[in-house]
């Protein structure tokens, strides 16, 4: 099925662009994405959590991703003052109006694995 407004928007405007260009770049970088998607998967982890689901990434650069998505309001962090410390992360309401997008991807990459295979001999 076609979105509607895809379709009054044969060549896009502007404004649609600086709009896309503006999202995107609160999620550029190589790990926010994937950051998101695992507290799509559990609605609280802790930073030991997320740094085990996502092994490849450093720490550092985690921590860096992390207070990106903070900074744009993406997630929030809550510091429980314990020994050791504990740093929860979730997403606030921001974040989780990306569903649709995250939905429209599994979409995408589905219909991708199908006609890849498709067109295998």
């Amino acid at each position: 099925m076609s979105d509607p407004r895809l379709a009054e928007r044969k060549v896009p405007k502007i404004a649609c662009v600086e709009d896309v260009q503006d999202a995107i770049s609160v999620l550029e970088g190589r790990w926010k994405m994937l950051i998101v998607a695992h507290l799509y998967g559990e609605p609280v982890l802790r930073f030991s959590e997320l740094r085990r689901a996502i092994p490849q990434v450093s720490q550092k650069m985690l921590i860096q991703q992390l207070r990106g998505l903070e900074d744009d309001g993406v997630v929030t962090r809550t510091v429980h003052p314990q020994v050791p410390p504990k740093v929860e992360y979730e997403l606030t309401e921001l974040g989780r109006g990306l569903g649709p997008v995250f939905l429209a991807l599994l979409d995408w990459a589905t219909l991708r694995r199908s006609l890849a295979a498709a067109s295998e001999p």
